[in-house]
């Protein structure tokens, strides 16, 4: 389940560009109630993008915005009290990692999820049904 994080140069400390994504996916993988589960585990990664501050924009001009985007199967954090506890643990995280003095505003988090099918891996494509059937196998 890919996390794609972009952000503008001197945004994140150094710390924060290598840290970051872990802490990202152990924030999904706890939302979704898989900790522990090697499966769900093995399937959740992503990359970091650090831009030129003049590569992102918001209101139509050059803003410091960090954005976060979680690509899911449609069966990912079903209800919107999952969706929500890691947009909120997905915010502090970037808070944590930002120099000082980013704004919260310029945190955005976008969840976006594939239709039953639209999920591959290794080749394979997983139906909802079958990503379960996986991660209950291997819990």
């Amino acid at each position: 389940m890919p996390i794609t994080v972009t952000a503008p140069e001197g945004v994140l400390t150094a710390t924060g560009e290598r840290e970051i994504l872990p802490r990202l996916s152990a924030a999904l993988i706890e939302a979704s109630g898989a900790t522990g589960n090697s499966f769900f585990t093995a399937i959740v990664g992503g990359t970091v993008h650090i831009l030129p501050i003049d590569r992102i924009y918001a209101d139509g001009a050059n803003r410091p915005v960090v954005m976060v985007e979680l690509k899911l199967p449609n069966i990912g954090l079903p209800t919107n009290e999952a969706r929500g506890a890691f947009i909120a643990a997905a915010t502090r995280i970037v808070a944590q990692y930002c120099v000082p003095g980013h704004q919260p505003e310029n945190t955005w988090i976008n969840i976006l999820n594939a239709p039953d099918g639209g999920w591959g891996i290794g080749g394979r494509q997983y139906s909802g049904e079958a990503l379960v059937a996986a991660a209950m196998a291997a819990a």
